[in-house]
């Protein structure tokens, strides 16, 4: 057996503690590189900057209150019949009592509280009913704006805007002329132009029949956007017992302007076939009628127009005025001369237009009188002569002179107008639409 020997191990676990620490530090070598190698690197090859801290005081901005825009609203109302300023303002939800005060007494106002029935009234009120402003066409189609500045109000007005627009109207005769314009929707103030602009070509009296048509192309009038007055006709049709008779006006400067046919012939004539708009016939020219009020046969040298007492005469041609006055039979007459050959009489008057004088020169279509019953009638008529040479003509046959063609240094001008307008009647001459816009 055996002795062990207490110092050989002991020597042992020393050698295995210096391997350890020889293996540790050999390990270790090359991180102490890494770190010396490192360390030896100089300093201003690495760009190491210092860095400064820097406080500064910066001056927010001020927060800007928003502001909040007040609603308004528009509304419009038309005058009515035995409205007053309180009843408008009513029906527009103003509740305003220093507006109401300046509408009903404020001389600036005035044309507001004149203002005709069926005028349109345009006001911009707040949410509170309070008037911001107020708009209407005043005299002369001027726009008048009343608004509110701080505490109290004020009126100004603007010149009219006004603006053309062009409209067509197409309709057939069944009865009369005026019965058909109305059906066609053709506005007053356009039948009459038209009755007018025929009337040297068609007795609107006597040559229409059942079948007839017209085509009419009209201006109206606005501002902004109202309705003012009916403007003038710029080119019609007319096919009467199957002849068709066309016009187109044509504007040669700021004054003068006609109708003419589109190959430039004047279509109105030296004289209109009737003095009156329109009436009834109620005795024509003949050598023999039993009289109403003689009760006897004789001559009657002129044309009875039945119509209104009232009725507006117009003179039937360019003239000077001979005689105004009463006289036996006639009653109440006026006497027109006419280029020396011509000469027109008109009867039965109840009164002369205001300012008539003899020797005052008249135009075609103006109004010299008013229909009546005065001297030999038995109701209210116009008795209208139209003599040549002194001699009594048959007005609604004998033949008018016509008046000048167009002018030869207009003739490119007007041929360019022309063309446009009969190129339009040809786009609605088929038509069978009563109505087009």
């Amino acid at each position: 057996m055996l002795t062990q020997n207490p110092h050989g191990k002991a020597h042992k676990m020393t050698e295995s503690r210096k391997k350890l620490r020889w293996f540790v530090a050999l390990s270790t070598l090359p991180l102490l590189g890494v770190l010396t190698a490192f360390g030896l690197v100089p300093q201003d090859e690495l760009d190491l900057t210092p860095v400064k801290a820097a406080i500064e005081e910066i001056t927010l901005p001020e927060a800007v209150e928003k502001k909040t825009v007040a609603a308004s609203f528009w509304r419009n109302e038309r005058m009515q019949r035995g409205d007053t300023v309180v009843d408008l303002l009513r029906r527009l939800n103003i509740e305003d009592a220093a507006a109401s005060e300046y509408l009903r007494k404020a001389s600036e106002a005035e044309s507001f509280r004149k203002l005709a029935v069926g005028k349109e009234v345009n006001a911009e009120i707040d949410a509170d009913g309070g008037l911001i402003a107020l708009r209407y066409l005043g005299d002369s189609a001027t726009q008048v704006i009343i608004e509110k500045q701080g505490d109290r109000f004020a009126a100004r007005a603007l010149p009219a805007q006004l603006e053309k627009r062009l409209f067509v109207r197409t309709g057939e005769i069944q009865t009369n002329l005026y019965a058909a314009t109305d059906a066609a929707d053709l506005p007053d103030a356009a039948a009459s132009q038209l009755n007018e602009i025929f009337s040297g070509d068609i007795n609107f009296h006597h040559d229409l029949r059942k079948g007839d048509k017209f085509t009419v192309v009209y201006e109206m009038i606005y501002s902004n956007g109202v309705l003012l007055n009916t403007g003038r006709i710029l080119a019609a049709e007319f096919i009467n017992q199957g002849r068709a008779y066309r016009v187109v006006y044509f504007q040669k400067d700021a004054e003068h302007g006609d109708y003419y046919t589109p190959e430039g012939g004047s279509v109105r004539k030296t004289f209109l076939r009737s003095p009156l708009e329109y009436s009834r016939v109620s005795s024509g020219f003949t050598n023999s009628r039993f009289h109403p009020v003689l009760n006897k046969w004789r001559a009657h040298k002129g044309v009875d127009f039945a119509a209104p007492t009232g009725t507006r005469v117009k003179a039937t041609a360019d003239g000077v005025v001979t005689s105004v006055g009463r006289e036996n039979g006639y009653g109440n007459v006026i006497k027109i001369s006419h280029q020396g050959r011509y000469s027109t009489v008109y009867g039965h008057l109840s009164r002369f237009a205001k300012g008539l004088r003899k020797g005052q020169h008249v135009a075609q279509g103006e109004m010299i009188g008013y229909v009546g019953m005065t001297g030999l009638a038995s109701g209210p008529h116009l008795h209208y002569e139209f003599k040549v040479d002194g001699q009594q003509r048959n007005p609604l046959r004998v033949a008018l002179p016509d008046a000048k063609p167009i002018d030869n240094a207009d003739r490119v001008a007007f041929q360019s107008v022309a063309d446009d307008l009969v190129s339009r009647l040809n786009l609605l001459r088929n038509t069978n639409l009563a109505r087009l816009d």
